[in-house]
């Protein structure tokens, strides 16, 4: 099952006790406190691990607990401290406190790490409070308590370019035209109703990932179909292509279509409308009504934007289209960072 959103709560480890004791040896006169402190309490990690891709296992498991530290011991024998407990998410996890709505974190590279609960002090023994005036202080101290924290993660995809478009599009079957990803295709609504990744190889030495989402519809950004869900996971791409079915057997206007697209992404917000963007023509194979082609190719030149005629069953245009996508929304975003 591919889990894209969860609430845990944390408890990290409390802090050993620090006890009270006294050398007690034969022929060792006066031999003052040796009461140890308590060992340090587990802390809580999240790491971003590659082989990671979904938050499934926190729905089932939701509570963790980070181990004691060990109390102290006399002879100045410091207590055991408890194991960090580091837990595993995928790479694109964004860490909530659920309490507060902050932002704690964003874990986006391999093996990155966030300190998400700190454990409890280790109490210090009556040793420690020794001095010139105080040679045999009574004095010890309790582990403090592991802090506690409900968060909500929550998976954003990293890709590089997403796909927008209405159910059947064809979106799944460009992905595997272009890449090696294979995701499930059929001849029904909302065949996609997880998102996919494909890496697509434009050259030996350059590639980009692509994302296929689930189809969106009218009211997807007020959370009609399964669009609203995963708009979420185009947030982080340089650009959007706008997917539309051009064949008679959509029996929509494909100018239409792309309308209601614009206007579902700039109902979500957050940005999204402002990304660089183009527009593919798809089912070309199937089209015999060229005006419904042309009348699309006019839209998309009012936009400003790329224009692009393919099909994904055949293979026409296709990469040709994937070639111009790196040039223009990934390569030029790589050499701005660099």
């Amino acid at each position: 099952m591919w889990v894209d959103e969860v609430t845990i709560e944390l408890e990290a480890g409390r802090g050993g006790n620090g006890v009270s004791s006294f050398r007690r040896e034969k022929f060792v006169p006066r031999g003052g406190p040796d009461g140890g402190s308590g060992g340090e309490g587990a802390s809580i990690w999240l790491e971003a691990r590659p082989e990671q891709n979904t938050l499934a296992g926190y729905r089932y498991r939701p509570h963790y607990r980070g181990e004691r530290g060990r109390n102290g011991e006399g002879a100045n024998r410091t207590g055991r401290s408890g194991e960090d407990l580091v837990l595993a998410v995928p790479l694109g996890t964004l860490v909530v406190d659920q309490e507060t709505g902050e932002l704690l974190g964003d874990l986006t590279e391999e093996g990155q790490r966030l300190l998400v609960a700190r454990g409890g002090r280790g109490g210090r023994g009556n040793a420690s409070f020794a001095t010139a005036t105080n040679r045999a202080p009574r004095r010890h101290e309790t582990g403090g308590l592991g802090q506690e924290r409900k968060l909500r993660l929550e998976l954003r995809l990293l890709a590089d370019v997403g796909l927008v478009g209405f159910p059947n599009a064809g979106k799944s079957t460009f992905v595997s035209r272009v890449s090696a990803a294979r995701p499930k295709i059929a001849d029904y609504p909302f065949t996609t109703i997880i998102p996919h990744l494909g890496v697509v190889d434009v050259s030996e030495e350059a590639s980009f990932v692509i994302a296929d989402v689930p189809g969106l519809i009218p009211g997807a950004s007020e959370g009609a179909g399964l669009g609203d869900r995963f708009l979420r996971h185009l947030s982080r791409t340089a650009g959007l292509v706008y997917f539309i079915d051009v064949s008679e057997a959509s029996e929509r206007e494909p100018a239409s279509d792309l309308e209601v697209l614009r206007h579902e992404i700039r109902a979500y917000g957050q940005g999204m409308d402002e990304k660089p963007a183009a527009v593919a023509a798809n089912k070309i194979d199937a089209l015999t009504d060229r005006g419904r082609l042309s009348r699309l190719e006019d839209a998309a030149r009012e936009m400003g934007v790329s224009f692009f005629a393919v099909s994904s069953a055949t293979g026409e245009g296709c990469r040709e289209m994937v070639q111009k996508l790196h040039r223009v929304m990934v390569r030029d975003r790589v050499e701005k960072r660099s």
